[in-house]
């Protein structure tokens, strides 16, 4: 049997987890459908998703269509929480994008769908809640056509749309117009049927079209579009239809090497770990000792696959399939389990949270549980990445948007029983250098306290590639592990640069080294204070990265967000001098049907403001659409961020803390 892994994506709201009960109910694998609003869903099982109505957390269920199992994953439609979403997109063999057939194409569909199309994920696009009143089939078509791609399908007719019996009906090959179209929309990427279309229309059949879609769908060169309702089943059928025969299945080598992917990790009911796997090829058993990156190992203690709705135990989990597996104590999200799977083209898939705000426990007496409730959120979440500032004794999250923060504060409530605050919340901006610049610290010279000498050069590196760290010194001149000391520690200072923040994209380079080989007294034990150690080198370390950062120098870029901005044409004049309060920086506006559209760049940090605002401004009719566009430099006066570590911009502030004396 063939199995599709599927995802199911869309803007909060739109229909995806009511869909997913509906497929689960078509498919038999529930005997009547859940609810959102009454809390009853397969998949939205935390307690906290049942509450607000919104999928908060991936989950995985199972069912079968003719000879495929479908594993279809149930995403968070909020963009609070895409990271999860994130994760998702590695495993999937396709997708199906719910949009709204009363809002439409909305912020988070078009982020969705150029995510989707950069990945050349297969995708169909389903058009839900067509039984509503203000339901479009036209407009909707026309919408996605103009802002998501115009390579789509409409694979049938909708009749009593915006009404409770609104049906769909699939067109077929007696349809004239839908295989025109549709052999226009394929000959643009098949020159055999161009050339067979242009000579003779009759010489295409309709079975050759339809082989042709599949290919094309699978390719995701083309994208079927379907309508109906998740809570009247309408046009479910269609889709069910569609997935079986349009999307591509896959069977995957059993007896080839272990390939897999860890996309999500959860805690059991004793605490220990879970991890969920996509298998790309071969298969993991119990008992199994796995490695990991890292050089870490872990050995399979039991298994589960999904099977029709239920994760079922199983000896084995092979390939195509998702399983969970325990046992593994140092697995986490994004690891690669043997060897690495085939990579999909693009990376990157979305943008990092640009946010963070500091957790104050409501209980003083709670901070060291609360460290470890984060850290472990942090481990199902590593996009939360905690910030620990020993100096001050806080922990700072980093962020998405408030609905996040909301959600972090409910389940330290509910699952740690650990009430908490917060601070402000902050925008996260990064450092760059400027320029190059080179330090050395040389050990037995009376400035340099430490039996190590070290010697670096940062250099500025293109925007993405990270910290590159190189040698210039000669191969065996230091011993290994004190080269992994010098290397770590470089990297770990770097997220704290001139003025507090991170440097992400540089290149450092070893340019000078020296140690005290390991001796002693004779006739004694090892003495270290005649021999170098680890110690030596993690000191000294962010003393010369610093010195060399200085003398590189570092400017500071703010995160920026790309707008659009749909507002009544005469509300412009009132529009264009509060965008400009904002530091907002639009182009030319443009007017589309009744309305005025603005597009241009603001700062991640006013975003929230312009959103408040908008209402007011446009009396309600003002529509936004927001995404993380890039980093640019900040003008006027540098934001600064309070230091976590001890200093090393102050060498007698470090040093007294690290060695007890200057």
């Amino acid at each position: 049997m063939h199995t599709l892994n599927l995802g199911i994506l869309a803007h909060v709201d739109a229909g995806k987890t009511s869909l997913t009960e509906r497929l689960l109910y078509a498919a038999g694998v529930i005997d009547e459908v859940g609810s959102v609003d009454d809390g009853s869903t397969q998949t939205d099982s935390l307690a906290l998703e049942r509450q607000r109505g919104i999928t908060i957390k991936s989950a995985v269920v199972s069912f079968v269509i003719g000879d495929i199992t479908v594993n279809l994953i149930d995403t968070p439609g909020h963009p609070d929480f895409i990271a999860e979403v994130e994760r998702v997109l590695s495993v999937l063999d396709g997708a199906v994008l719910v949009i709204s057939a009363v809002e439409g194409v909305q912020a988070q569909t078009r982020v969705l769908m150029r995510t989707l199309q950069r990945l050349r994920i297969p995708t169909l696009i389903f058009v839900n809640k067509i039984d509503r009143d203000g339901a479009r089939y036209e407009g909707v078509l026309r919408s996605i056509s103009e802002k998501l791609t115009p390579a789509i399908v409409p694979m049938g007719s909708v009749r009593d749309i915006g009404t409770r019996g609104a049906g769909f009906a699939p067109h077929d090959a007696a349809g004239t117009a839908f295989t025109a179209r549709l052999t226009g929309l394929l000959a643009d990427h098949d020159d055999a049927l161009l050339a067979a279309y242009v000579g003779d229309e009759t010489t295409v059949s309709y079975d050759r079209l339809r082989r042709e879609l599949a290919a094309q769908t699978a390719q995701a060169l083309a994208h079927p579009v379907y309508f109906g309702s998740a809570i009247t089943g309408a046009g479910v059928d269609s889709l069910i239809n569609g997935i079986e025969e349009l999307l591509p299945a896959t069977e995957g080598d059993a007896d080839g090497p272990v390939s897999a992917t860890v996309f999500k990790v959860e805690r059991g009911p004793a605490g220990e770990k879970v991890a969920y796997v996509r298998m790309f090829s071969g298969t993991v058993r119990t008992r199994d000792r796995l490695r990991l990156p890292g050089d870490d190992e872990g050995k399979v203690t039991a298994i589960s696959v999904f099977d029709r709705g239920t994760a079922v135990r199983r000896p084995s989990v092979a390939a195509g399939q998702i399983g969970k597996l325990w046992g593994l104590t140092d697995v986490q999200i994004g690891h690669e389990i043997g060897l690495p799977p085939k990579e999909r083209s693009g990376s990157g898939h979305f943008a990092p949270p640009t946010l963070e705000t500091v957790v104050v426990p409501c209980r003083p007496g709670d901070k060291g549980a609360l460290h470890a409730a984060l850290t472990q959120l942090a481990e199902q979440d590593p996009l939360i990445d905690l910030r620990q500032d020993e100096i001050r004794q806080e922990v700072f999250v980093s962020l998405y948007g408030e609905v996040q923060k909301e959600v972090v504060q409910a389940t330290l409530a509910n699952d740690f029983g650990i009430g908490v605050t917060f601070r402000e919340t902050t925008t996260i901006c990064v450092e760059r250098p400027i320029g190059s610049g080179a330090a050395v610290e040389v050990m037995n010279k009376e400035a340099n306290p430490f039996l190590a000498t070290v010697g670096l050069r940062i250099d500025p590196a293109p925007i993405g590639t990270g910290v590159e760290f190189r040698l210039e010194i000669e191969l065996g001149s230091l011993p290994f592990s004190f080269l992994r000391v010098v290397e770590d520690t470089v990297r770990e200072t770097l997220h704290q640069g001139l003025y507090g923040w991170q440097v992400p994209d540089c290149t450092v380079t070893m340019t000078h080294s020296g140690y005290a080989p390991r001796q002693s007294h004779a006739h004694a034990t090892f003495d270290k204070s005649m021999s170098s150690t680890g110690w030596d080198f993690r000191c000294l370390t962010p003393l010369v990265v610093m010195s060399a950062l200085r003398r590189a120098g570092t400017r500071v870029y703010e995160p920026m967000h790309r707008f659009t901005l749909e507002i009544p044409p005469d509300t412009f004049g009132q529009m264009v001098p509060a965008l400009a309060r904002l530091r907002a920086v639009p182009r030319a506006p443009a007017i589309r049907g009744s309305s005025c559209v603005l597009e241009g760049e603001i700062p991640a940090a006013r975003v929230h403001e312009l959103q408040q605002q908008l209402p007011a401004l446009t009396r309600g009719e003002g529509v936004l659409e927001c995404a993380f566009d890039g980093y640019q430099p900040v003008s006027g006066t540098i934001p600064t961020r309070e230091r976590t570590d001890h200093n090393p911009l102050n060498r007698k502030e470090y040093l007294l803390h690290v060695m007890r004396r200057v």
